[in-house]
């Protein structure tokens, strides 16, 4: 089923959801299932799964060091064939621009219509490590705008090399990323919006945003891109806070405020533990506005880890 089905079949009941991080290259597929079966008593209708991108390792022969260029996180698509199987959810891949060709796209989107996955992700994904800026790969979709094109004209039936005659098309439901505090890439909040919008105009059904701290920033994103006519479901993205490093490395990666009440109170925790427990009160309390603001979903960002997201759930629903 569709996220948008979904949303529309809870008649503006808030609906829970959370990502996951697939497991390295090696690991047991129980353990992600240990993170996720804690979680499954508040009833998530679909679990986003990310995609990481490749990465290069250095790998030594005869005293030298031979760059090569690895993906340490593969199989998303496995992953969420995986959970339909064993949860009877619906879960979505999310598809990259970055480190993907467009021919690599058309196959992933096959694969994803012949395991019954209806729902993606496009993004264009962050630079390669190491670099500053991002780099289409050669012959891959350069923003996330195309990769919703290419998704769309698979719905028609369009595929790179022309049309195939299909009585079963793929009927994907696109989601597409919001930034309540703008991307880091852009000019102004006003250009990243008119590029949203661009992407709704393309095809994108929703829209799950980017963490945040401050739920004023959120009301105020929704409210702005209504005024310039995106319809679409905006679901909100949150984060909670679990380690003292989470004030450098969450500013710094992801562009964003947090509130000096909950920065003061990090700074005078004596431990992680302690800043883990905060992050779940403070998650609690942003979770309850945000569920009286009337959202379509409270999704969480749980990279990996269901303790503290299962505190926030028990809080809230």
């Amino acid at each position: 089923m569709k996220v948008t089905e979904h949303i529309e079949k809870t008649s503006g009941k808030t609906l829970f959801s959370f990502e996951i991080v697939p497991p390295q290259k090696g690991s047991n597929i129980n353990d992600l299932y240990a993170n996720i079966d804690p979680l499954m008593e508040f009833n998530p209708p679909f679990i986003d799964v990310t995609t990481s991108r490749e990465e290069y390792v250095y790998i030594e022969k005869d005293g030298l060091f031979d760059r090569k260029i690895t993906r340490m996180r593969p199989g998303t698509v496995g992953i969420c064939a995986s959970l339909q199987y064993k949860y009877g959810v619906d879960a979505i891949p999310h598809v990259l621009c970055g480190g993907f060709t467009k021919e690599e796209t058309e196959y992933l989107l096959v694969d994803c219509h012949y395991l019954g996955i209806d729902n993606l992700v496009a993004l264009r994904g962050d630079p390669m490590k190491g670099e500053k800026y991002f780099v289409p790969a050669k012959g891959g979709n350069t923003y996330a705008i195309d990769l919703v094109k290419q998704i769309k004209q698979m719905n028609e039936g369009q595929f790179l090399h022309g049309n195939v005659a299909m009585k079963n098309k793929p009927d994907f439901c696109i989601g597409v990323a919001g930034y309540p505090e703008k991307h880091i890439e852009a000019p102004s909040m006003e250009a990243d919006l008119k590029r949203l919008k661009e992407k709704v105009e393309a095809g994108a059904d929703y829209v799950v945003t980017q963490m945040f701290f401050d739920n004023q920033r959120y009301f105020k994103f929704v409210e702005a891109a209504r005024k310039i006519g995106i319809t679409v479901p905006i679901i909100p993205g949150i984060k909670p806070v679990a380690v003292k490093r989470h004030l450098q490395i969450l500013p710094q990666v992801f562009w964003l405020d947090m509130p000096q009440a909950l920065i003061t109170e990090i700074e005078n925790a004596k431990d992680n533990k302690a800043v883990r427990q905060i992050g779940i009160e403070f998650g609690i309390q942003q979770s309850k506005e945000l569920l009286n603001y009337g959202v379509p979903c409270l999704h969480y960002y749980s990279m990996g880890k269901s303790d503290n997201v299962k505190a926030i759930a028990e809080g809230v629903f």
